[in-house]
């Protein structure tokens, strides 16, 4: 099998997925997107009353009744993505109940370590017809590294942010594709019946991956994950199998612009801004030796030493262990808890650390 020496970034390639993956080169893509074949049953919430289905889901591509053939298959592209993926790269894969269960399994069995299972909640889910069954409204992604010891991405700030500055939770509430955004054949009928909005690919790339970064997904469909990837300023890989979902994918890709340069980095996490000791603070004069420092409700006090320790009684050491040890606690973050006061206001120390970064 023929290797590609150079990357085909932003390009979609047409043909099979298994075929075309084992083309790309080990540790070369930072995160992948999949949204594989569903293993449908043949008779599932997604039949109409008279027996027919819904949506023209009846592909053999989409129709997997032989587990042993669906779990080799997943083995199979599982086992070239994890090839691919860099060191500290993730995947995400999503699927309904007819198949998430066994893609979990199998991706834990080859040596992904999952970071969440996030529920997508659908706003305006497709009716179950029969009155059988619950409305499936819902479907699952997991979110995985590709190993226990790899140092994956979060952008923990820009999820914050996204979500008016609250932790973002696992369950997101992100309608189903409509309106101009769902893509039709010249009859007027839907042109891929499982087109994810850009909305939920928007947050999965926010969320795990930088400008720059490059983004594979397997089965692209009508292109979602590039066109979302393009307005991010991320590279990316789309495979796609079916003719007409690729031809409409570089359409959507072609049609797409992307973001100004500036608007496309998400807020650096807290971890990734530069290590900044406290003793900076002294260097700089924007804390003065001999200064007091004081937690918010002014308890208790400590003396700010030339060095950049601080002493409280009979306790001194850095703001981290003065401030355990003066609460009797194993562990303590001096920055926001000890405070400065400057023009009659407490300040806490992570204030002028942010100035000092800033500076």
């Amino acid at each position: 099998m023929e290797v590609i020496r150079e990357l085909p970034l932003d390009q979609v390639m047409l043909g099979d997925s298994l075929r075309l993956l084992r083309m790309l080169p080990t540790a070369s893509v930072h995160c992948v997107f999949a949204d594989p074949p569903y293993n449908l049953q043949l008779k599932g919430e997604l039949r109409r009353p008279d027996d027919s289905l819904v949506d023209g889901v009846d592909e053999e591509w989409d129709r997997f009744t032989d587990f042993a053939a669906y779990d080799a298959f997943t083995r199979a592209w599982l086992g070239e993505c994890r090839r691919i993926l860099r060191k500290d790269g993730t995947l995400w894969v999503i699927g309904a109940y007819h198949n998430i269960f066994r893609i979990g399994a199998i991706l834990q069995d080859l040596g992904f370590w999952v970071l969440n299972d996030v529920i997508w909640r659908k706003a305006n889910p497709m009716p179950n017809f029969r009155g059988r069954r619950f409305t499936n409204a819902h479907e699952t992604l997991i979110w995985a590294a590709r190993g226990q010891d790899s140092r994956h991405r979060f952008n923990y700030q820009a999820m914050k942010s996204l979500n008016d500055d609250i932790q973002m939770r696992s369950d997101w509430f992100i309608p189903l594709c409509t309106g101009a955004e769902r893509l039709r054949n010249p009859h007027g009928l839907k042109l891929h019946p499982t087109q994810k909005p850009e909305a939920l690919l928007h947050r999965v790339l926010l969320a795990s991956t930088a400008p720059g970064d490059i983004v594979l997904d397997p089965f692209l469909g009508t292109g979602t994950t590039a066109v979302v990837a393009k307005r991010l300023h991320r590279h990316f890989i789309g495979i796609e199998r079916h003719p007409a979902y690729a031809e409409a994918a570089i359409g959507r890709v072609r049609r797409t612009e992307a973001a100004p340069d500036a608007t496309a980095h998400a807020m650096p996490s807290r971890r990734e801004q530069p290590r900044l000791p406290f003793g900076t603070l002294i260097e700089r004069g924007m804390v003065a030796i001999g200064a007091q420092l004081t937690d918010r409700a002014r308890r208790v006090v400590a003396v700010v030493a030339a060095d950049g320790s601080i002493q409280s009684g009979s306790h001194r050491g850095s703001i981290h262990q003065v401030g355990a040890a003066v609460q009797n606690a194993p562990s303590c973050n001096g920055w926001t808890f000890w405070h400065v006061e400057r023009d009659g206001a407490l300040l806490p120390l992570d204030t002028l650390r942010e100035e000092a970064r800033e500076a």
